[in-house]
C-alpha cells in the first residue's frame, strides 16, 4: 500500500474500511481521513492512535463528501463487507474528481483462502465443528477481480495497475506458515491469479461529449440554414464593371 499511494497526488484522501491499516501513512496529500466504515462503534473507532488521518465515521454507501471533492480513495475490504458493494463504489465515483484514483483490495474467490472459507462455512452449517470460529471474516462476500472490472467500466473507470500476493496456504501456525514461503515466489511466477489477495488501482475518466449520428447532421444543417449568403461577383462581371482606362 504505501508503494502504491506514495505516487498519488492531490488534496484530499479518504481511507473507507479497516482502520487497523494506515494505508495513507505514505501518501503526502495535506489533507487525509480514515474510517472504520461498517464497524463503526466504540471497538472499532475511526482512526487507531498514532495514524496518520483523521478519524472519521461514516457509512461507506453515503459518505459526507461533496462531489468530486476527493483525489484518492482506499477501499481496504470494504466492498466486500458493505451491504451494497455495487452503491458504495457507485458513491466512490461521485466524491472522486476526474482523473482521481480508487485503490481496491479484496480477497480473491480462486484461492486456497478462499477453499478453506468455504469449507469451513459448509463443516458449520453441517454441525460440525460449529463454534470454531472461521479462518476469515464470516460477514461479506468474496468479489473476483473481474466482477470488480466491469462495474468499474460501467462507472467510466479504467483500471490502471493491479497485483495479486499471498500464495501460501491457509493455515495459522507461523511455523506452517515459514516453511511454506517458498511458494510466494513461485506463485507470482507460475499462477499468479490464485493469489490470496489483490489490489487494484482504477482512475475516473470523464471523456468529453462528441455529437454522432442524427444529432451531428442537424447541427450542420441549421448551420447551413442560418449561415448569410454572400454574393461573390463573377470574374466577367468584375471585369465589364471596371472604370475605362484614360
Amino acid at each position: 500500500m504505501d508503494e502504491v499511494v506514495a505516487d498519488i497526488f492531490g488534496f484530499h484522501a479518504l481511507q473507507v474500511g479497516l482502520p487497523e491499516l494506515d494505508a495513507l501513512r505514505a501518501n503526502r496529500m495535506p489533507h487525509r481521513w480514515v474510517s472504520a466504515g461498517s464497524f463503526d462503534g466504540p471497538d472499532h473507532p475511526g482512526a487507531p492512535p498514532g495514524a496518520s488521518a483523521i478519524g472519521l465515521h461514516c457509512d461507506p454507501e453515503a459518505l459526507p463528501f461533496d462531489a468530486k471533492s476527493l483525489d484518492l480513495v482506499v477501499l481496504p475490504h470494504t466492498l466486500e463487507l458493505a451491504a451494497d458493494p455495487y452503491h458504495a463504489l457507485n458513491e466512490v465515483d461521485r466524491v472522486l474528481r476526474p482523473e482521481g484514483r480508487v485503490v481496491i483490495l479484496g480477497f480473491n474467490p480462486a484461492s486456497l483462502w478462499a477453499v478453506r472459507q468455504h469449507a469451513g462455512r459448509l463443516v458449520r452449517s453441517a454441525g460440525i465443528h460449529r463454534h470454531r470460529p472461521p479462518f476469515l471474516p464470516a460477514d461479506g462476500e468474496f468479489l473476483s477481480v473481474r466482477r470488480l472490472r466491469d462495474w468499474l467500466r460501467l462507472l467510466s473507470f479504467e483500471v490502471e495497475s493491479g497485483r495479486y500476493g499471498c500464495y501460501r496456504p491457509a493455515v495459522q501456525s507461523p511455523l506452517w506458515l515459514e516453511r511454506c514461503a517458498w511458494m510466494d515466489p513461485w506463485g507470482d511466477r507460475w499462477w499468479p491469479v490464485f493469489g490470496a489477495a489483490y489490489y487494484l488501482v482504477a482512475v475516473k475518466r470523464v471523456r468529453g461529449m462528441r455529437l454522432v449520428g442524427l444529432a451531428r447532421n442537424q447541427r450542420r444543417r441549421g448551420a447551413g440554414a442560418t449561415a448569410p449568403a454572400v454574393a461573390t461577383p463573377s470574374r466577367h462581371h468584375r471585369r465589364s464593371s471596371a472604370p475605362p482606362t484614360p
